[in-house]
């Protein structure tokens, strides 16, 4: 209906252009009148997206530092006056600092919660919800982004790859996703038509194709692709939207955990590179969970241009 408006509003200018003559001053009128309407549309469409972001609490892991990090700002900017956030990690102190952050760029419409959280702490996540104050306990989207789309230790190959790596990748990316979303899921399932809500889960390429030096990453992100893709047929006769992100190549704190905080193997990675930034990763998730209630972006893998693999990546020399 909009862009019918935006045709019949643009041919009516035309009319009158023509009536008045091609002088310079009609077109600077018709060229101006044609930009407000374009303007009035674009606002449209961002209130919708406001609308039905606004009043939800959202909960969002990992968020001392890169995806979590930007998408809870991002969230903050799209829906400025009635939101709640609860921004769960291990490093509070950073947490604190964002929640400042967000309050001197948005003001108090935003309500920011920082909760100390280990997602692979077991006993952590089950009293997650039991400790939070009772208005930040109707959660209504959980982004389920597990230390920055997920920890991962070295490159190492079978058989050498340590048991203590093979548990922190598996307890953090996996059943620290699975346990969040066990935790939360009740509370959708409370509403109507069977339950609502979102759940995000923040994959990787690595969970799509796996590759020499990262077995056990790659299967840790695999079982969440699996894992969302049962959750999502478990869930069909609800509300409750699965939605799962995958990025590619993302300068976070990834490689510096990878390579246990040795920065110049980690900045090697991205060298010759323009790697995606965080912000473009939240700008997405932002984007799936402002779709209206009956568009569920299913599945999403994004790649920065110059990458069509979790190997394959072109570097300038």
């Amino acid at each position: 209906m909009n862009c019918l408006r935006v045709v019949t509003k643009t041919a009516r200018y035309r009319s009158w252009l023509s009536a008045l003559g091609s002088s310079g001053c009609a077109k600077r009128s018709h060229n101006l009148k044609v930009s407000s309407v374009r303007t009035s549309l674009r606002r449209t469409m961002a209130t919708a997206m406001v609308k039905r972001l606004e009043g939800k609490t959202i909960v969002i892991t990992g968020a001392s530092s890169g995806i979590g990090w930007s998408t809870a700002k991002e969230f903050a900017r799209t829906s400025p006056k009635n939101l709640k956030l609860i921004v769960a990690a291990r490093r509070v102190g950073q947490l604190d600092r964002l929640a400042q952050e967000i309050k001197e760029e948005v003001g108090d419409g935003v309500k920011v919660l920082p909760v100390k959280l280990d997602v692979s702490n077991p006993e952590e996540v089950k009293s997650f919800i039991p400790c939070l104050p009772a208005e930040f306990q109707d959660i209504d989207i959980l982004v389920n982004n597990a230390y920055d789309s997920g920890l991962v230790k070295g490159v190492a190959k079978s058989p050498d790859i340590t048991a203590e790596d093979i548990n922190i990748m598996f307890s953090t990316n996996t059943i620290g996703l699975i346990n969040m979303t066990q935790a939360i899921l009740p509370i959708f399932k409370k509403r109507d038509q069977g339950g609502r809500g979102d759940i995000i889960n923040i994959g990787s390429i690595a969970g799509r194709e796996a590759y020499p030096g990262g077995s056990v990453y790659c299967a840790a992100k695999a079982a969440v692709r699996s894992f969302s893709d049962a959750l999502r047929k478990e869930l069909i006769a609800t509300r409750v939207r699965v939605i799962e992100i995958d990025p590619g190549q993302v300068e976070t704190e990834f490689s510096i955990v990878r390579f246990y905080g040795d920065k110049s193997q980690a900045d090697a990675v991205y060298s010759g590179c323009e790697p995606l930034t965080p912000d473009d990763i939240a700008e997405v998730i932002v984007f799936a969970a402002g779709r209206r209630e009956n568009v569920v972006v299913a599945d999403t893998m994004i790649f920065p241009n110059h990458q069509a693999s979790p190997t394959l990546l072109h570097r300038q020399s």
